[in-house]
């Protein structure tokens, strides 16, 4: 009988250490997948922050995608467990008209957007009836437009708002030529156009400085380049996934916020919003 209650004490040790191990398998050294869509994988940026995951039994596999629809629909559909590519106007536009829930859960950086020419060296020689290119997704024609209007260029109407297109154009005394297209094809088209306004990272991408070669640029203010702050985004079931917020904390540091300036030729800059502040401006771009 003795033997036997030995027997049962041993098993009962053994049952309490498993199920410790259990609760601890986070720390135990089990290693986390976390699949990112991205638009571009080249510079310092990425494999400093694998590395930096790395240390923490978290492995990035980065999905590279060619246009600015797929990474969502990829997200949405669960191929994907994250993404970084987008800004807050553009992930509120695509919720607003796919209906899919996806939802922002930390910044990342602000890029402005610049308009370029290989044909003239200041806005002031742009002629009546040139042609100016400008991105055509929804958010970005938008803030193109916007641009051009503060540089006097176009007045644009007054319920313009935050996706307004060309034919909210009221004024535009040069009868300039504005073209949408797709992002990626607007440096594609320089030789044709008297000008092109071209996302950062598209610019970077085609061998451009951000932060040098435009001849007219986005004036960095607070408030007001709250919706064009780029972010990492998740489906919303997956909003407080705690190794997901973890990869938030590790792209806000320094190391990585060097490897942004370096990448983008300080083009670009990073961005720390609170999750208040997140959610307001999200909020508001789906309206």
């Amino acid at each position: 009988m003795r033997k036997f209650l030995v027997f049962l004490s041993m098993i009962a040790v053994l049952f309490l250490v498993a199920c410790s191990g259990d609760d601890n398998a986070g720390d135990s050294g089990d290693k986390v997948k976390v699949k990112i869509g991205v638009n571009g994988a080249d510079g310092e940026l990425w494999p400093i922050l694998k590395e930096k995951a790395a240390k923490e039994n978290i492995e990035i596999e980065l999905i590279e995608f060619q246009d600015y629809t797929l990474p969502n629909n990829a997200l949405a559909q669960g191929d994907l467990d994250m993404n970084a590519f987008q800004h807050i106007a553009f992930l509120g536009q695509y919720v607003k008209e796919s209906g899919e829930d996806i939802v922002p859960i930390g910044s990342t950086m602000l890029a402005p957007m610049g308009l370029y020419s290989e044909k003239i060296k200041d806005v002031s020689e742009l002629q009546k009836g040139d042609k100016i290119a400008i991105p055509d997704d929804p958010s970005n024609q938008a803030r193109a437009l916007r641009l051009l209007e503060g540089a006097d260029l176009i007045t644009l109407a007054d319920d313009f708002g935050m996706f307004g297109d060309p034919s909210q154009v009221v004024d535009n005394p040069l009868n300039l030529e504005i073209i949408p297209m797709t992002a990626q094809q607007t440096p594609r088209v320089l030789p044709d156009v008297a000008g092109s306004i071209i996302n950062n990272g598209i610019a970077g991408q085609a061998g451009f400085s951000p932060n040098e070669d435009p001849i007219l640029k986005e004036e960095v203010t607070d408030d007001s380049t709250h919706p064009y702050v780029n972010v990492l985004a998740v489906r919303s079931e997956d909003k407080n996934n705690e190794t997901y917020l973890r990869l938030v904390e590790l792209y806000q540091d320094a190391d990585v916020e060097e490897a942004i300036k370096k990448d983008t030729n300080d083009g670009a800059f990073l961005v720390k919003l609170t999750s208040e502040q997140l959610e307001k401006v999200f909020e508001d771009m789906k309206k």
